[in-house]
């Protein structure tokens, strides 16, 4: 599978079409417009984690829709600023924004994350990526370029979904990779970056299992609506996606691809 699949920019364009939302709400249960592995009782204790408030500064990192942001200001009262590099992305984050009054508590930029970001030291008092970080190259410099715009004692939590565990094949790498590009990394990397980008690691969570869960989910709420998405989506883009789908359940059934949360305190 060398040609590259869409799935971002279809998923962020028809957000609030009728048909993915309800695909999004028989994959995760309670739709929140993520399109990712994280359930929302993931995203709930990330929050609790990350000790949010009304007070907060926060920078998510690969905000896709903007469902999570939003999700974030709705819930806690923070402020939010949302980097990603989709324009469809963006376009969608802005509009829901304003469509649930909170214009004023969030921000959506379009920003290639793996520069250097547009805002000043201690900027924020959380940063916050959900399975965006396998996207964007040069870790350590990103690591490091969070570190700068976090207060002293600010919080980051990413996930990734990409930790190598097992015996994985030259073309099971591809299908999971034919969205776009990865990194795959060796078990244990993560925490020597965050280290050595100068955060103090508090704890890192294995959470493989949902994973694999949500994908089959996906999977199967796409697959009951397949003459629908073909329409959109075209019959090679969607029969594409589904092995893909298919590849992350397996892979992370059998935990030969692992995804881990990383949570961090900037000392």
């Amino acid at each position: 599978m060398s040609d590259r699949l869409d799935l971002y920019d279809t998923s962020y364009e028809n957000y609030a079409a009728r048909l993915y939302q309800e695909v999004r709400r028989e994959t995760y249960g309670e739709d929140i417009g993520q399109t990712g592995w994280m359930t929302t009782s993931e995203f709930r204790q990330f929050l609790a984690w990350l000790e949010l408030d009304a007070r907060s500064r926060v920078l998510e990192v690969g905000c896709g829709a903007g469902g999570c942001a939003v999700f974030m200001a709705e819930n806690t009262g923070c402020h939010v600023t949302g980097l990603d590099v989709n324009e469809n992305g963006i376009r969608n984050a802005r509009e829901l924004a304003r469509a649930r009054g909170l214009e004023s508590r969030t921000r959506f930029e379009q920003t290639d994350a793996s520069r250097s970001l547009p805002f000043p030291d201690a900027a924020f008092d959380a940063v916050f990526s959900n399975d965006a970080m396998c996207h964007i190259p040069g870790r350590l410099a990103v690591l490091t370029e969070w570190r700068r715009v976090l207060r002293p004692g600010g919080r980051m939590l990413f996930t990734d979904a990409m930790i190598v565990t097992g015996l994985v094949s030259s073309q099971e790498l591809a299908t999971r990779s034919s969205i776009g590009y990865y990194l795959f990394l060796p078990a244990g990397e993560n925490e020597r970056l965050i280290e050595q980008a100068g955060f103090r690691l508090r704890r890192a969570d294995d959470l493989t299992p949902s994973a694999a869960v949500i994908a089959g989910r996906w999977r199967e709420a796409r697959a009951r609506r397949s003459a629908e998405l073909i329409k959109i989506e075209g019959e090679p883009n969607f029969g594409g996606l589904q092995k893909f789908l298919a590849a992350v359940e397996t892979l992370s059934g059998e935990r030969r691809l692992s995804r881990f949360a990383y949570w961090a305190e900037r000392p």
